[in-house]
């Protein structure tokens, strides 16, 4: 199937992977069967190789709900994208990020709103910063750019086209599910939450859930399922000592990325990661 250059993600997300995809494209197998991707994020691997069928997930309902709904509603989201980017300034954004202190307010809002709230939040937020605090409550400050690009439609239009081929699926839940379908013959992408280098570096604030040390060996256990079922699987996580341990019966290749979101300067750098598979490349 001929592909779209126009797909590409719509929102920033904490370790997006658009940086790394000059590592991770040559990496994917020529051929699959269906493309698993349960950490899906901002989706910079998906828009890339913009499979016949997929199967797409998050942990994170909002994020699954910008995707359903530009899939389903697209023109009503940028309508309601339109009417936040005409308010929009510190006041205005405020406002809207605090939709979600009124549960009364919130449960109330249509998919299209909450998902243009989302968008607009993401594009005008401090640094593109996707984060919720312990209550799951949008905590990111106002970044204050003169000309934040709030309706991408043709970025919008080009994934509503996407999204709606028919081989591809979206479900919001756990990863474990998602993957439960997997069978010999497909191919798996997996960018959980890292493991932390040190105490600082610690994010998981996209979800309220926090992905620790146990949900890393959690995973690895799935790893190793989904190689005696044939399915082979790349992973991108950190690169430090637990994780090169974790994974040392695999092949392991490691990679830099550059820290473009953090909301110190001074931390914005270089990163070694590393990009792991059970397959020879």
């Amino acid at each position: 199937m001929k592909q779209d250059s126009l797909v590409a993600p719509a929102l920033k997300w904490v370790g997006g992977k658009r940086q790394l995809l000059k590592d991770i494209e040559p990496m994917v197998p020529k051929e699959y069967s269906t493309y698993y991707e349960p950490f899906v994020g901002g989706g910079a691997v998906l828009f890339a190789l913009q499979p016949a069928k997929a199967v797409i997930n998050d942990a994170n309902e909002e994020l699954i709900n910008v995707y359903i709904t530009i899939r389903d509603q697209c023109e009503e989201l940028i309508n309601e994208l339109k009417l936040h980017e005409q308010n929009n300034k510190s006041e205005y954004y405020y406002e809207v990020r605090g939709y979600d202190r009124n549960q009364e307010k919130y449960t109330g809002m249509s998919r299209v709103e909450r998902a243009a709230r989302i968008l607009y939040l993401n594009k005008t937020c401090y640094n593109g910063l996707f984060r919720v605090n312990q209550s799951g409550q949008f905590n990111s400050p106002y970044g204050k750019y003169k000309n934040p690009n709030i309706v991408n439609e043709t970025t919008l239009r080009a994934l509503h086209r996407f999204l709606n081929r028919k081989g591809i699926r979206i479900l919001s839940g756990d990863y474990k599910e998602a993957l439960k379908t997997a069978k010999k013959g497909a191919f798996v992408y997996l960018d959980p939450p890292y493991h932390p280098i040190s105490y600082s570096s610690s994010f998981t604030g996209y979800t309220n859930n926090g992905f620790g040390m146990n949900q890393q060996i959690e995973l690895k256990e799935i790893c190793d399922k989904l190689n005696k079922r044939g399915v082979n699987f790349l992973l991108s996580n950190s690169y430090c000592d637990f994780i090169l341990e974790l994974y040392q019966n695999f092949t392991i290749k490691q990679v830099s990325a550059k820290r473009a979101i953090n909301s110190n300067a001074s931390k914005r750098g270089d990163v070694e990661e590393v990009l792991i598979s059970n397959y020879e490349i």
